[in-house]
């Protein structure tokens, strides 16, 4: 059995105590490795289904000394994070639900080798950013485990801060991963650095990162350490600064959220200004906790997005595109072979009539094999050309498109014999692309059926409410649930 098969296999047994819907996408996701590893796009070892985490993300980017791990220790209960003006931990720290209340931290490895957290083989694209760094994992990542309840379900990751110096461009490189699997990411700014000058680098690679994101709801952006901000401008001045260096950028922040840490003691020197901030502050952080114990509805809408998405680049753009370059690979070697041996056969006509070869069957013979030997180095010299111009086109082809299949080793593996004399390719045809459709359609069901756990568009009651009612009128303290209906 693969490692994917046995990856997945895991995968629905997770599911199907966390979230039973999501086991038929798992299943999905399965089949398009199927097809993916026969057709050459993915290695063996590879799956789909990895590319995506399928635990609730939640992200907390930002610059040092912004707040981030007193918000995090704030939000856990637990002052799992060290905080402070400095740069305290220069590593992104990965953080998950244990029943153990002792905290444990748990090396870069950890998070490289299981798949079942958002770092899974990341050392790859650590060493792409810096040569040699890969095998220094632990120098970047760390896995920390906290017995908090509002920590279940999901993962939390904490960031060392966009202006680490000497590893600032591996620290952007795991950055930019994060953003993308993120369903919640939340970027600190600190109110103490009023001048926005000091921001100049990281508001650039935010606007590069997040303008224009499809997901662009995804973000939030808070203002943080307002406190002492408060007592010395107004923060209606504070957030317009910040807003306005943002939009220099190209970078259109809607909101920030403002706020500070629920242990500061607030001295404003004003008592309704105090006041004003402290209600402000306690409905700011209401809602950025509502928005991250939300996280696992969204995590639901974005692997069927992500299922959606996959069937269609791997059914509408991957194998079009691999079907026509080995169709004219095989076309052109075939118009080339095709001169060739036209060639060959008038030459020996030619010459047979000529030189009376005719005559002399085993000279005839000889030359019939020695034609039929440079044919076949031709014909080899000429598929060689071809393969190579057509790989240098898919090549250019998956980057312009940036398709996470491998059109090139997809067309290694096919362009063989087998390919070329019959013009079929082994692990593709008509009912498999049928079966892509099916998986296609499947995602919008799905996404149906999940609508209608979460939304009612005709407020009609129904008959699970209707009994809920009922027996509440009996007993309300036996209250509800799904046994007493079913």
């Amino acid at each position: 059995m693969q490692a994917s098969e046995i990856y997945v296999q895991n995968l629905e047994k997770h599911l199907s105590e966390e979230n039973p819907l999501l086991v038929d996408v798992a299943r999905n996701f399965q089949t398009i490795d199927k097809v993916a590893h026969d057709l050459g796009f993915i290695k063996p070892d590879q799956s789909t289904a990895r590319q995506i985490p399928w635990w609730p993300l939640i992200s907390v980017l930002g610059l040092f000394s912004a707040g981030k791990s007193t918000f995090i220790n704030d939000f856990l209960g637990r002052k799992i994070q060290l905080s402070g003006v400095q740069a305290v931990d220069d590593k992104f720290t990965v953080l998950s639900y244990s029943h153990d209340p002792e905290v444990k931290t748990l090396p870069g490895l950890a998070l490289d080798v299981d798949p079942r957290f958002p770092f899974y083989q990341i050392s790859h694209d650590i060493e792409d950013a810096m040569a040699g760094e890969g095998k220094r994992i632990n120098a970047y990542l760390q896995l920390k485990t906290c017995n908090s309840e509002n920590l279940k379900g999901k993962i939390l990751i904490d960031s060392p801060g966009f202006d680490a110096d000497t590893r600032r461009a591996t620290t952007l490189r795991i950055t930019k991963h994060i953003i993308d699997i993120s369903d919640l990411v939340l970027i600190f700014f600190d109110a103490r650095r009023p001048e926005p000058g000091a921001m100049r680098d990281t508001l650039e690679y935010l606007v590069k990162t997040t303008a224009d994101r499809y997901d662009s709801e995804k973000f939030i952006y808070v203002l943080n350490q307002i406190d002492v901000t408060a007592r010395e401008d107004s923060l209606a001045e504070v957030v317009a600064a910040w807003k306005s260096a943002m939009t220099e950028k190209g970078l259109n922040v809607t909101q920030f959220y403002t706020i500070f840490s629920p242990e500061v003691e607030l001295k404003a020197g004003n008592e309704y200004v105090q006041k004003r901030l402290e209600a402000r502050r306690e409905r700011d952080l209401a809602d950025i906790h509502r928005r991250m114990q939300e996280v696992e509805v969204k995590r639901a809408y974005r692997i069927l997005n992500t299922l959606d998405t996959t069937t269609k680049e791997l059914k509408d753009q991957a194998i079009p595109e691999l079907l026509k370059a080995l169709s004219g690979w095989r076309a052109w070697t075939l118009r080339l072979d095709m001169l060739l041996l036209a060639a060959l056969i008038g030459g020996a006509v030619f010459a047979g009539i000529i030189t009376g070869f005719w005559l002399s069957p085993l000279i005839d013979a000889v030359a019939a094999f020695a034609a039929l030997g440079i044919l076949a180095i031709f014909h080899m010299i000429f598929s060689g050309i071809f393969k190579s111009a057509y790989r240098r086109r898919l090549s250019k082809r998956q980057k312009s498109m940036k398709l996470r299949f491998n059109l090139v080793r997809g067309f290694n593996k096919c362009a063989n014999w087998r390919t070329f004399a019959t013009g079929k390719i082994k692990g593709w045809s008509e009912s498999i692309g049928k079966q892509l459709d099916e998986i296609e359609n499947h995602a919008d069901v799905m996404i149906q059926r999940l609508n209608d756990q979460l939304t009612n568009p005709s407020g009609k009651e129904t008959e699970r409410e209707k009994v809920r009612e009922m027996v509440t009128e009996v007993d309300p303290s036996k209250g509800y649930d799904a046994e007493t209906v079913s």
